[in-house]
């Protein structure tokens, strides 16, 4: 892999300096945006959809997830690149080179998805708060809605991101919870390392939400927006398009970065549904909606130990990634406007962007005293995902060929193909859906 992201860069020597960080803490120190989203990945609603997984199919849908991580890898890798090239994220790119109705409709269903999975994520920490506490649901979607809107107003941008790397160590609950589940490890293992497909509508309905899970829009558009920013508050960074002699060690950089943030993501859904296979689906509970119910089905199967950690895991993982959520559609929105953006920048420097932001949360907090079930409308706006997915991936796959765009750092050789790869499996798993509902 070194040896392609060489001959990707035509740059000069000095193109070769390593990182000024050395060692294991300075590894760590350079983890970022890719942690990050990896982490974000595995939200509430992600929870609930690898719950829902592994109880109706047991561990034969594990699969996915080993197929998924190089694909996820791959495309989150190129949209870190888009952002630290260009220093622009994929929107403020779209509105520059497309049409605005392209871009309009992407942005819109991006907010919508966003807005509904901020609601669905709300409902399942409040759930799993009464568990762990009791009290009324509305209370904790408040307090949960507005810590997260809070923290990204008004925190330091770089405490602010330390405390977001803080919160991926709550994802190690599932590791836990796994850890005293009595798993059938034959089974999971073939499971997760030989495809199963079966040809039914809500098979590959699953298979959908699942890919739109993890290889979701608002990840894409979250990572490059946030390199962007990096580079935006790093007074030694400009765009690698204006120091391409930083080129090798910013690319080594964004590929280690989203490698761990995408195996480390890939770990914790991966037990998740282990732990739903070898619990609820052996025992006949196939029914799950919810990461909360999956929480609360664990106690009288696996213990009460494993329901406080599968509980404490899914507040902690909401308080990820309710701000990923709103801020990808904030960086969406004002960067296809054309606004100034950025988590680095005060809220009187960045007026409408801290606006979107706000009001994607607020919609979310509301969507949970409307008639609207937010939990019935997550698993669809899993699908939207997957869905909205097809045609973002394509574009982004044209825009790493633009020289235009990305001037000498185009995207060549195995990641550009593997990005292609990601893309068709995306549309095979989208077509694979609307034949089964043809069937």
């Amino acid at each position: 892999m070194t040896e392609h992201i060489r001959a990707e860069v035509t740059a000069k020597p000095e193109a070769e300096a390593k990182p000024e960080t050395k060692g294991l803490r300075g590894w760590l120190r350079a983890l970022g945006p890719g942690l990050i989203t990896g982490a974000a990945d595995d939200d509430p609603s992600g929870i609930g959809t690898y719950s829902q997984a592994g109880a109706q199919l047991g561990y034969g849908i594990g699969w996915t997830m080993i197929l998924s991580f190089p694909l996820m890898a791959a495309i989150q890798e190129i949209s870190g690149r888009v952002g630290r090239v260009t220093g622009r994220g994929i929107a403020g790119n779209i509105c520059r080179h497309y049409p605005p109705l392209l871009l309009n409709a992407v942005v819109a269903l991006l907010f919508v998805a966003n807005t509904i999975n901020i609601a669905a994520d709300l409902a399942a920490m409040a759930d799993a708060s009464k568990l762990l506490v009791g009290g009324y649901a509305f209370p904790y979607v408040v307090m949960y809605g507005l810590i997260s809107v809070i923290a990204q107003i008004f925190f330091d941008y770089k405490r602010y991101v330390a405390v977001l790397k803080w919160l991926t160590l709550s994802l190690f609950t599932y590791v836990a919870a796994l850890a005293v589940t009595n798993v059938a490890w034959t089974e999971a293992l073939r499971g997760a390392l030989i495809p199963h497909l079966t040809w039914s509508a809500d098979y590959w309905t699953t298979i959908v939400a699942i890919l739109g899970t993890t290889i979701s829009p608002y990840l894409f558009f979250w990572q490059a927006s946030q390199e962007a920013e990096d580079e935006r508050v790093d007074p030694a960074k400009q765009p690698l398009f204006r120091s391409p002699a930083d080129a090798v060690a910013e690319f080594h950089r964004i590929r280690a970065d989203t490698i761990v943030g995408m195996a480390f993501s890939t770990l914790i859904a991966l037990s998740i549904i282990i732990i739903a296979a070898a619990t609820l689906h052996a025992n006949g509970k196939t029914d799950i909606e919810t990461s909360a119910q999956a929480a609360e089905a664990l106690r009288p199967i696996a213990g009460a130990f494993a329901e406080i950690i599968f509980a404490l895991g899914i507040v902690g993982t909401g308080l990820l990634a309710i701000p990923v959520l709103a801020g990808a559609a904030a960086y969406a929105i004002g960067e296809g406007r054309r606004w100034p953006v950025g988590l680095a920048r005060k809220p009187k420097e960045a007026t409408a962007f801290y606006a979107v932001l706000t009001l994607s949360a607020v919609i979310g907090i509301v969507i949970n005293v409307t008639p609207i079930d937010p939990i019935s409308a997550l698993y669809w706006s899993a699908v939207i995902n997957g869905v909205l997915a097809v045609p973002v991936m394509v574009l982004l796959m044209i825009i790493v060929r633009r020289h235009d765009i990305m001037h000498r750092f185009v995207v060549r050789g195995p990641l550009y193909w593997l990005g292609w790869l990601s893309t068709g499996v995306m549309v095979a798993s989208v077509a694979g859906m609307a034949f089964g509902f043809l069937m």
